[in-house]
């Protein structure tokens, strides 16, 4: 029996216009959803009203190189190089702490030069393609293997370094992030049950310990009671809810319109192009401008787990999935906070929000979505299929 036939080289059919297009749309609401949240805002641009444009202009180009760069990387070439992603990301979390300059509350970012980076972007897709890897390493070769407790406990110790490192900035936010995304990992590669069961309860267990505790710092805690009650801290630790809120209201089903948002143009909504841009979102472009990015990310997320269920490859296929999780996981966030419905942290809403770390970092994980999917395209269809079935002939 001669073997399924393969196309040879990238083909244009094999990219996925799909995820590229709804990419592009998120990233051109934003860049104009930034540029309105900041042109009238004289103490961040200094009189400058494109100044932040211009900055998001670079930071897509910049993205959009990573993310061809990768795209293009033949895929051994990725699996050879993820360890050094992975300690890069672990480097640059070192340096945060021994270097970083403090924002907020948290010691998160590295200045270099005139440049802001932030590590812990970068983490969150180093976890996933070292998770990957080890699971990939594991199991090929074997189509049967099951994920064991050796292999659970080695993805672990791959998240439990940058983790521990992410807690001690302390980022809560991007903690919370990189939990949900490892435990979908873990869920998705085939982990026992029993072990899916006792991080779960484990992380409630966590939780309860550093309230009890007073673990957690006072802006922690009274970000979480405001939570609860944006009322019972209007002008404080409320302040943020209750005027993100305020502004979702405004915008009705057509919005205010771009450069017209009461609430943003007065500039009540702090950090309002980085963390709280859905606020700008829905008071200016409305309900539909807002169920638009909503539905944009949805597409995204359901790109990446249809290249995770299509892929051949056990690590394309946990690493797709990995990404989905991460990019599920911080929109809900980040919405949600905006809207009341979860606690204020410090996470941007993917290829949306104003910054250069979360930009690239979004971006080098679409170009290895398109790597991992040019690749499986490779093969007819059936070929996969076809393949297993020759393979236990």
């Amino acid at each position: 029996m001669s073997r399924v036939p393969r196309r040879s080289g990238l083909r244009g059919p094999g990219f996925d216009w799909v995820l590229m297009g709804a990419v592009l749309g998120l990233l051109v609401i934003g860049t104009l959803v930034i540029w309105s949240s900041t042109s009238s805002r004289e103490a961040l641009t200094g009189g400058d009203s494109t100044a932040y444009l211009r900055k998001q202009l670079v930071n897509l180009a910049i993205g959009g190189v990573l993310m061809v760069l990768v795209m293009a990387t033949d895929h051994r070439w990725v699996r050879i190089l993820a360890p050094v992603v992975y300690l890069g990301a672990i480097v640059g979390l070192v340096l945060v702490l021994a270097i970083g300059s403090e924002a907020n509350g948290s010691q998160s970012w590295l200045r270099l030069g005139g440049m802001s980076v932030q590590p812990s972007e970068f983490a969150k897709l180093a976890v996933v393609i070292g998770m990957a890897l080890l699971v990939a390493e594991r199991t090929e070769g074997s189509w049967r293997r099951q994920v064991g407790t050796s292999d659970v406990v080695g993805m672990l110790l791959i998240a439990g370094v940058p983790a521990v490192l992410i807690l001690l900035q302390p980022d809560l936010g991007t903690m919370l992030v990189l939990s949900a995304t490892v435990f979908g990992v873990l869920a998705i590669s085939g982990a026992p049950r029993r072990w899916l069961g006792s991080l779960v309860l484990g992380g409630v267990a966590v939780a309860a310990a550093a309230v009890t505790l007073r673990v957690l710092k006072p802006y922690q805690v009274d970000r979480f009671m405001a939570f609860t009650d944006p009322e019972l801290d209007p002008l404080g630790a409320g302040y943020n809810t209750e005027q993100a809120r305020i502004a979702v209201g405004n915008g009705g089903l057509w919005g205010q319109g771009l450069f017209e948002g009461s609430q943003t143009q007065a500039g009540f909504v702090p950090e309002q192009h980085t963390d709280f841009i859905f606020t700008a979102v829905g008071e200016e472009l409305g309900l539909l401008g807002a169920g638009a990015v909503i539905a944009l990310t949805c597409l995204v997320i359901w790109r990446a787990l249809s290249i995770s269920f299509h892929t051949d490859d056990m690590f394309g296929r946990v690493a797709a999935a990995g990404i989905a999780c991460w990019f599920g996981f911080q929109a809900f966030q980040n919405i949600g906070m905006c809207l009341g419905i979860m606690p204020v942290t410090g996470v941007p809403l993917p290829f949306v929000s104003y910054g250069g770390s979360s930009i690239f970092a979004g971006m080098l994980a679409v170009g290895l979505l398109q790597n991992i999917h040019l690749r499986s395209s490779t093969l007819v269809p059936g070929a996969v299929f076809a393949s297993r079935s020759y393979a236990l002939r």
